[in-house]
């Protein structure tokens, strides 16, 4: 059993440090929006992202699939948070991933073999739309020079791939990242970049139990949230593991990712993060 596990983990370093290095990269934005979204500091969707992808690293059941704080689920807490505060949606982010890890135990993951193809591609196709049209407003704010990066960034991520050996070697969203960035520092470009945005936390997160009081009308207030951040979550979950599936040929363990989902949200509430799920992005 350690030998295989030694297998799995140590089997392909090499993607494995390039995968990282791009969805590393891409989530430090991505983790700051998804929390203003939310209508909480930056630091709570850091520390989520944080939270969630490593945790998941070690309880899930899928691998090669990413889960931290996603739009989806953002865009339900916005009331909670409007209304009740912070630590109510730590202590929903709680309650949510013991709901999934209940889910998980009865194997709820099954039904979604009674969800059609259509369904998921129809998923994919709107949160696509749904990505695009929340960076239009960004990109009224930048100037010529910032369509003419949109642009070079649009050609090497479609095109780089194309170039003999070296274009399947190294991922094109990794050199999209450098070249940009990079071209950005030699030019002296006067473009935003992931601070505009918020402030990054100065502490790693730490062990907290939210401040509520522990009492029937406090379930009342998150219950609703938690169970509809859990069925969002799973939901998501499950349609971007039939989709890793089938990029990859291979078979998931859907019942442990449910699990790995719930132990990885209770993990992020505990460490002041907000409930994620799996990033289909």
């Amino acid at each position: 059993m350690i030998s295989l596990k030694k297998e799995e983990w140590f089997s392909n370093i090499r993607t494995d440090v390039l995968a990282g290095l791009v969805v590393g990269l891409a989530l430090i934005p991505e983790s700051i929006a998804f929390s203003a979204i939310a209508g909480v500091d930056p630091q709570v969707g850091l520390y989520a992202s944080f939270c969630i992808a490593v945790s998941i690293a070690f309880f899930g059941g899928r691998p090669a699939m990413i889960s931290a704080a996603t739009g989806a689920m953002a865009l339900l807490m916005i009331t909670l948070v409007k209304e009740h505060g912070l630590q109510y949606l730590l202590a929903a982010t709680v309650l949510t991933g013991i709901i999934q890890v209940i889910a998980g135990s009865f194997k709820v993951a099954k039904l979604m073999r009674f969800v059609s193809q259509s369904v998921v591609y129809g998923f994919l196709n709107a949160l696509a739309i749904l990505i695009f049209v929340a960076q239009i407003p960004e990109m009224q704010k930048m100037d010529a020079t910032g369509y003419l990066f949109v642009a070079i960034g649009l050609a090497i991520i479609y095109l780089f791939p194309y170039l003999p050996k070296i274009g399947k070697t190294i991922p094109s969203p990794l050199i999209c990242i450098i070249v940009l960035s990079g071209l950005a520092l030699v030019l002296g470009s006067d473009m935003r970049t992931v601070s505009d945005l918020g402030h990054f936390p100065d502490t790693l997160p730490v062990f907290l139990i939210p401040e509520i009081p522990l009492n029937f009308e406090t379930l009342q207030i998150i219950f609703p949230y938690s169970a509809t951040l859990a069925t969002v979550g799973l939901l998501e979950t499950m349609m971007t593991t039939t989709v890793v599936d089938e990029v990859t040929d291979s078979e998931s363990d859907r019942h442990q990712e449910c699990r790995g989902q719930g132990m990885a949200n209770i993990v992020s509430g505990f460490m002041g993060g907000m409930a994620g799920c799996a990033m289909i992005g």
